[in-house]
């Protein structure tokens, strides 16, 4: 599923389809009966739209880009010129006593820069400009990520209100049904206090849950910077999953995502404070010129003046090693981190297909036994011939199922999520699926 936003970031704009498509899990199809009269359902495109433009997280980058901006009009001055007064021979004796023997000198000197030292400053800022970027694309999916588990969680527990509504319906009818028995002579009145728990249990379910999906819509709004959830419901399919390339394909993105194009821009930066170490190894040469007054017989005279200091590229030395040194650091943090993306990359994928096996397992074998085991069993109560026990055990079996189902699904699209965070794409579309 694509969705197609714009991504205005500041100084430059960001192609909004390397980020959204990574996150678009759901085809948003589902209509809650939670739902009120007049209320807007949010589906998972408006809540990444609303992440995308509100999310506090991602506005310091453009201050970031407003800085090394001012940065780089620093590195690219030229060294300063810098005016002198220079008074000699005064407040002596004899001779010089008073000011009447004193040479006053007006100067104005500055530094000639040799070996591409400007260049290479203004180079050092401008490969932080990738890196920055690097940043914002790997926040960027950070954030959506985090958009798209807090909206899947928060379906969740939207479906499993549901499945309280339907555990505590189910425990009315069960109530009456066992009041009815008692009435008749049927069944013992403890019967109906113990099915008159099980009500009051399955109400104080329902309440739960109900504070917990209210926890999880803030948290979900949160990442828009919004105080308070102006939506009810949300709109999603907990049950649709893409098909997926197999893992080696899956990793092969992986070296291509923002989390380790930051290293190739890390690398950038490095490779331009070695140039600009090297430089350094340049002796500047720093000049001076003036006019020299002598207030004894009122003549003037040009100065000028070179000076060069000595053995620089040795006394540099230790920089540039540094600076080699933290770009060969560069390469083995990027191994590091690519190890340790395999790793997650490796559980995310195999957990994702074991929910799904199991959602599927569910569906067509689990739920259709259990709720024919549960008519059958109904039916017999009614009868006499199966007890009480036998009766609400078969309704525990069913609804048990149905919430792993709901479990299952749950972890199935998590880690969908962070499948398509990691790899920075989403996952390949279902063989002939129409275009969404």
């Amino acid at each position: 599923m694509l969705f197609r936003m714009p991504m205005q970031t500041g100084r430059r704009a960001m192609p909004c389809h390397f980020i959204i498509h990574a996150f678009c899990l759901l085809t948003l199809a589902f209509g809650s009966t939670l739902a009120h009269a007049g209320d807007k359902p949010l589906t998972l495109s408006e809540a990444l739209s609303r992440a995308m433009a509100q999310n506090p997280g991602l506005q310091v980058f453009d201050f970031r880009l407003q800085g090394l901006e001012g940065r780089r009009v620093t590195a690219d001055q030229n060294p300063a010129l810098e005016a002198g007064l220079e008074v000699e021979n005064f407040l002596g004796s004899g001779n010089l006593e008073g000011v009447d023997g004193a040479e006053y000198t007006l100067s104005l000197s500055s530094v000639l820069e040799l070996g591409g030292k400007r260049q290479a400053r203004v180079s050092v800022v401008d490969s932080r400009y990738g890196r920055v970027e690097a940043e914002r694309r790997a926040e960027t999916l950070d954030v959506l990520g985090q958009v798209t588990q807090r909206f899947v969680a928060t379906l969740a527990l939207q479906e499993k209100l549901e499945l309280a509504a339907e555990a505590v319906a189910l425990a009315e009818a069960t109530h009456e049904i066992v009041a009815r028995r008692a009435d008749q002579g049927a069944a013992p009145q403890a019967e109906i206090l113990r099915a008159r728990a099980a009500l009051t249990r399955s109400r104080i379910e329902q309440s739960r849950l109900r504070a917990a999906y209210e926890s999880r819509k803030m948290a979900l709004a949160s990442l828009w910077g919004d105080t308070s959830p102006d939506f009810q419901i949300l709109e999603g399919d907990l049950f649709q999953f893409d098909s997926s390339d197999d893992f080696d394909a899956l990793y092969q993105r992986v070296s291509d995502s923002p989390a380790i194009q930051i290293y190739a821009s890390e690398q950038r930066i490095r490779e331009a404070e070695i140039q600009l170490a090297r430089s350094q190894s340049e002796s500047n040469i720093r000049w001076q010129v003036g006019v020299r007054r002598f207030e004894e017989t009122d003549d003037t005279a040009l100065t000028a003046g070179l000076s060069v200091p000595l053995f620089s590229g040795r006394r540099n030395r230790g920089e540039v090693q540094a600076a080699l040194a933290a770009r060969d650091e560069v390469q083995f943090r990027r191994e590091d981190t690519l190890l340790r993306l395999h790793s997650r990359l490796f559980d995310a994928y195999h957990l994702r297909q074991q929910s799904i096996e199991t959602v599927e397992q569910i569906r067509s074998q689990m739920l259709p036994d259990l709720t024919e085991a549960l008519t059958q069993t109904r039916e017999a109560y009614e009868n006499g011939r199966y007890s009480y026990v036998e009766w609400t055990a078969a309704q525990r079996e069913l609804l048990s199922a149905r919430e792993a189902l709901v479990d299952a699904a749950t972890t199935a699209l998590l880690n969908q999520a962070l499948i398509e965070q990691l790899t920075a794409q989403p996952l390949a579309a279902v063989p002939g699926a129409p275009a969404r």
